[in-house]
C-alpha cells in the first residue's frame, strides 16, 4: 500500500520489468483534477516484498515547457514495457476546463523508468485535439505498434482505439463504441489477430451493466457492443487472457457506489463469467445506518488487514476520511484495478483504496486454480 497521507492516490497502472520487478505509476495531489496532481512512480521488488519510495516523473509545469503547450493539470497514468524494453507512459493532460478539455501524453524511458525523455503530445482528433483519455493497459500489435485504449467523457461517453508508431505518432485510430454504448474501454488480447473489450456503463439509465465488443481483424473492426450480465455502477475493469485461454479480470460488481471489487473468470471468451474471489466488500455497511465511530474501525481495521506494519492506522482513516465522506455519511471505494500476469506466473493487482492510497495484491496461479474450482463444486452443489 501507498504510504503517503492525507493526498489523493488514484488511477495506478502497473507493469513488469527487464530483472522481473514492477513499476508502478498513480497519479497523486491534493484532489482528483487539482492543479498540484503529479505522476508518482514506484518500484516493487518481489525477492524482497518492498516498494520503493514514490518519485515524480510527470507534473504539469515539466509537461507545459516540454510540449510548449499550456497545461493545467494531468489525470490517468497507463503504461507498457514493449518486446524491444521501451518503456512507455501516456497520461492525460488538460489544457482548458476540465476532463472535456484533455488529450494525452507520452514519454518513453530506454532504462526502465529510471531516466525520460521529453513529452510528446498525441493527435487523437483532427478538430481541436480534445476530450480524449487513457486509462487501461495498452497493447503491442505484431508490427510493433501500439494499441492505445482510449475514451471520451463528453455527452454519453464513448470507446476507441488509437494505434501509435514507434514514434509515439498516431496513425491510425478505430471506434469501438458509439455514444452512451461503453467507455474507458480495456482490450483484452486473446490471439493475433482477435480480441475482446471490456467498458464501464456509460449513458445508461439503472442498472447498469458492463459491454463487451469483439474484434477478428486486429482492431480494424469491432462489433456492435453488447449488453453483458455483468453488473457495474460506471467504474473502471481491467482484465487479462490466461495462457490456458481463460480471461480473468476485475471489477465493481454492485450496482452503486464502488465498496466492493472482485475478480471474475470466464472460461467461454467472455460470453459467461462468474465470481471466483471477493477482494473487498463493504455492501453491508451501505446498508446499515450511519455511524460514524463504527466507519472508522472499519477503515482502521482494513488498512491493519492490508499491511501487517501499519502501526498508526488512525492516519488511514483521517487520510479516507477526506475523499470518502459527504452528504452526512462516510463511504468506501476500491476502484480502478490495474492487473499484470509477470513473466514467472504470478498475478500482481494495484487499485485506488479510499482514494487515499494504492493498494497491492499478489497471488499465484495455484491460488486462482483453487478459488475456481471452489466456485465450480458450488454451482455444482
Amino acid at each position: 500500500m501507498s504510504r503517503r497521507h492525507d493526498v489523493a492516490a488514484h488511477a495506478a497502472s502497473l507493469v513488469e520489468l527487464a530483472d522481473g520487478r514492477l513499476r508502478a505509476f498513480w497519479f497523486s495531489g491534493s484532489a482528483e483534477g487539482a492543479l498540484d496532481v503529479v505522476i508518482l512512480s514506484a518500484v516493487y521488488d518481489p525477492n524482497r516484498g518492498e516498494w520503493s519510495d514514490a518519485r515524480t516523473v510527470a507534473e504539469p509545469e515539466g509537461t507545459r515547457r516540454g510540449l510548449w503547450r499550456h497545461v493545467t493539470k494531468l489525470g490517468n497514468p497507463t503504461a507498457i514495457r514493449t518486446a524491444d524494453g521501451t518503456l512507455w507512459l501516456f497520461y492525460v493532460t488538460v489544457t482548458v476546463g476540465g476532463w472535456g478539455g484533455s488529450t494525452v501524453t507520452c514519454i518513453r524511458s530506454n532504462d526502465d523508468g529510471e531516466t525520460w525523455g521529453p513529452p510528446r503530445r498525441l493527435i487523437g482528433t483532427p478538430f481541436f485535439n480534445l476530450n480524449t483519455l487513457v486509462r487501461a493497459h495498452p497493447f503491442e500489435y505484431t508490427d510493433g505498434t501500439l494499441g492505445l485504449p482510449a475514451y471520451r467523457s463528453l455527452l454519453l461517453g464513448l470507446s476507441e482505439t488509437l494505434r501509435v508508431d514507434r514514434r509515439g505518432a498516431v496513425i491510425d485510430k478505430q471506434r469501438i463504441s458509439t455514444l452512451g454504448r461503453g467507455s474507458q474501454p480495456a482490450v483484452l488480447p486473446t490471439g493475433p489477430s482477435t480480441a475482446l473489450a471490456l467498458m464501464r456503463p456509460s449513458g445508461q439509465e439503472p442498472p447498469r451493466r458492463v459491454t463487451l465488443s469483439r474484434t477478428h481483424d486486429a482492431g480494424r473492426r469491432w462489433t456492435r457492443p453488447t449488453r453483458t450480465p455483468l453488473v457495474n455502477p460506471d467504474a473502471a475493469i481491467e482484465g487479462l487472457a490466461l495462457p490456458d485461454g481463460r480471461l480473468l479480470a476485475v471489477l465493481n460488481d454492485v450496482e452503486v457506489e464502488r465498496d466492493a471489487l472482485s475478480l471474475i473468470v470466464s472460461d467461454d471468451t467472455g460470453a459467461t463469467w462468474r465470481r471466483v474471489h471477493r477482494l473487498e466488500d463493504q455492501v453491508a455497511e451501505r446498508e446499515r445506518s450511519f455511524d460514524d465511530d463504527r466507519w472508522a474501525q472499519t477503515v482502521e481495521a482494513l488498512a491493519r488487514a492490508t499491511d501487517d506494519t501499519v502501526t498508526d492506522a488512525m492516519r488511514y482513516v483521517t487520510s479516507s476520511r477526506r475523499f470518502m465522506c459527504w452528504e452526512s455519511r462516510c463511504h468506501f471505494d476500491f476502484s480502478y484495478p490495474s492487473l499484470v500476469r509477470t513473466r514467472g506466473g504470478d498475478f500482481h493487482l494495484l487499485y485506488s483504496w479510499n482514494r487515499a492510497y494504492i493498494k497491492h495484491v499478489r497471488f499465484n496461479q495455484a491460488w486462482l486454480d483453487e478459488r475456481v474450482e471452489d466456485t465450480r463444486h458450488a454451482r455444482a452443489d
